[in-house]
């Protein structure tokens, strides 16, 4: 059974980017990389930190002088989480409709339109209440 990611904010997932990209690291370290895209104020950085171990996303190593701060979810966890919180709030947690939507609204390529097809077709048969497989 996989654990339940907490939500975490916009903002937070650019302090989470920082660790995914490299782990552990000190709060001035996450502070450095996010200034460089950021206008963000070390106190910002910190206290989204701080929030991202409260809320049990981030760890802290605190054997050392320093406190180093490391991710306790993977990035796929997170994006999954995040995919399926947008697809029940936005969606009513149907993938069909939201993917309706994209491929209307967007202008598809015929490559695109090739690799859609190609995806779908290698997509394995859904089984049935009974455990009979469906039929393309």
């Amino acid at each position: 059974m996989s654990k339940k990611v907490p939500n975490i904010s916009e903002a937070e997932w650019e302090v989470m980017n920082v660790l995914w990209d490299r782990a552990p690291q000190t709060a001035n370290e996450v502070i450095h990389s996010l200034q460089e895209r950021t206008e963000w104020k070390p106190k910002t950085v910190r206290t989204l930190l701080d929030r991202l171990v409260q809320k049990k996303v981030v760890g802290v190593n605190r054997n050392q002088k320093v406190y180093t701060f490391f991710p306790l979810y993977s990035q796929k966890e997170c994006q999954h989480a995040e995919a399926q919180s947008f697809l029940k709030r936005i969606y009513g947690g149907t993938l069909k409709s939201m993917l309706i939507q994209f491929i209307q609204e967007d202008s598809l390529t015929e490559e695109d339109i090739k690799e859609l097809r190609s995806i779908l077709n290698e997509k394995p048969n859904r089984k049935t209440d009974e455990g009979k497989e469906e039929k393309k």
